[in-house]
């Protein structure tokens, strides 16, 4: 009788899936009640937990874990073993690489638990950016719209919209285009993209991020 249940289940999920038009792996754990966009797509042993909001045409891959209330836009692409907490937000067409680490306590203590919604602080990524592998992005920290963040990057601050940022602790090397070509700094002047034609300005982003 059990095993006829978990078949009977199993294939509620599978019509229920296929009506919502995404794909979730058998091994994929999804709690109830959560938002799932069509077209996404959620590979092997990740876990989404109730009441988490996925966009549409999102690639969840192996070994992601996606925390109560985080918000996901659309066409977020989440490479292996990237776990996002409770507190994070990611704007449409952010990519994260393979072991990115989110935070979201300061001051995490095993004595004196943080561990409510209260405790956490949030983590915004704006549309466009990317976040290079094993990157680490401090709680509190907004990282701005077709930002470009380093592989091993320790973000300990915000983040100007299109700056090319590395090192530990992180710094701007440099600017990119949205469409991903690198743009160096020479001056605080209006930086024209040559393979788009993207413009882009940046003394005033650069005397907030100093």
């Amino acid at each position: 009788m059990v095993k006829v249940l978990a078949w009977a289940s199993k294939c509620l999920e599978e019509v229920r899936i296929q009506k919502n038009d995404y794909f979730v792996h058998e091994s994929a754990y999804i709690d109830r009640p959560v938002n799932i966009g069509k077209g996404t797509q959620i590979w092997h042993y990740s876990h989404i937990m109730a009441k988490a909001e996925v966009g549409q045409r999102c690639k969840i891959g192996q070994n992601v874990f996606i925390a109560t209330g985080v918000k996901i836009g659309n066409n977020v692409n989440i490479q292996n073993n990237v776990s996002v907490y409770e507190g994070v937000i990611l704007g449409n067409d952010v990519f994260c690489g393979p072991s990115a680490v989110f935070t979201n306590i300061s001051t995490p203590r095993s004595a004196f638990p943080r561990n409510t919604s209260g405790d956490y602080k949030k983590i915004l990524v704006r549309e466009g950016a990317s976040i290079g592998a094993n990157a680490t992005i401090l709680c509190g920290i907004v990282i701005g719209k077709h930002a470009l963040i380093g592989a091993g990057t320790t973000v300990t601050k915000d983040v100007p919209d299109h700056a090319v940022v590395y090192g530990n602790p992180s710094e701007i090397r440099g600017w990119v285009c949205r469409c991903g070509d690198i743009i160096v700094k020479e001056s605080n002047v209006v930086l024209k993209c040559d393979k788009c034609g993207t413009e882009m300005m940046t003394d005033t982003v650069n005397k907030e991020y100093v």
